[in-house]
């Protein structure tokens, strides 16, 4: 519920490792705020439609609605990578002195993931299953609610969930474990101490005080908590995607296998249909 400009350090720390970050900011009403324009002539002076955050109306089934907006979140986001992997030119709005043309042809199709926090962590798993060029995920602690049972089982690609110990409960948990199957690479780790806002940009810009108020910061330093996040996801990346880096160093991160990191889960869901454990199988 949240826009593009406030996960800057995640897509800044990927593209300095050579990948080309699309942020989406989506206009199916979860975002804040955001805008278009209805037509040339309306973007050329700037002439802005503005679109706010949608809530449930009073008597509006929000299972529905949440299940509406993330197959349009997961529309956009394929609809943004027929753009760039299209090799139209665009106007950069940096007005910075560099030819957007030497970018052309510098994507790499067979290398081409998906990485979400909340929603964007549901709308990671919608896209997974809708769109196949997407050749694994990331899902940031995700906010399963708006998926439907039916899809969970209907993707095959690479999934990796990293979770925040404050923010998933155990029917959350189990829609995840409903993604794990033979034959299907599923991975998932929590990061102790940290709360869901730990993958945004807020966790800097708010003090200690303001912070714990908030839940912005977890017990967890915000700088350890992202970066056990980034290198995790570098090296689940390298393995799915075979970039030849050396990111596979912090393969063992992806196994939990750090001081700060809970293999698995921390919720217990023994009671319900047992304890939840990584799969090992690779996909097929």
């Amino acid at each position: 519920m949240l826009n593009r400009t406030i996960y800057s350090a995640i897509g800044n720390d990927l593209a300095s490792h050579g990948f080309i970050v699309a942020t989406v900011e989506h206009r199916d009403g979860s975002a804040s705020a955001t805008y278009y324009f209805n037509d040339h002539s309306d973007a050329e002076i700037g002439n802005k439609s503005w679109l706010y955050l949608r809530t449930p109306q009073q008597g509006e089934n929000e299972v529905l609605l949440r299940n509406s907006q993330v197959r349009q979140r997961a529309k956009e986001c394929s609809q943004a990578l027929d753009v760039m992997l299209s090799g139209r030119p665009v106007k950069n709005v940096l007005k910075l002195e560099f030819d957007m043309q030497q970018l052309r042809d510098s994507i790499d199709r067979d290398k081409i993931a998906i990485m979400g926090h909340s929603f964007g962590g549901a709308t990671v798993i919608q896209a997974l299953h809708d769109d196949r060029r997407f050749r694994c995920g990331i899902a940031l602690d995700a906010w399963m609610m708006p998926l439907n049972d039916e899809i969970y089982s209907k993707f095959s690609q690479p999934l990796f969930f990293i979770n925040s110990e404050g923010f998933q409960t155990p029917a959350s948990i189990l829609s995840m474990k409903k993604c794990y199957a033979p034959g299907k690479e599923r991975k998932m780790i929590t990061i102790r101490g940290s709360v869901h806002q730990n993958f945004a940009d807020f966790t800097f810009a708010a003090g200690k005080a303001l912070g714990y108020m908030f839940t912005l910061k977890g017990k967890i330093d915000s700088n350890i908590a992202l970066d056990l996040s980034n290198k995790a996801s570098l090296a689940f990346l390298q393995k799915h995607l075979g970039l030849q880096k050396d990111f596979d160093k912090w393969d063992y991160l992806v196994e939990g296998k750090d001081d700060h990191l809970i293999p698995g889960t921390n919720v217990d869901t023994t009671n319900i249909h047992g304890a939840l454990q990584n799969s090992s199988s690779v996909e097929k």
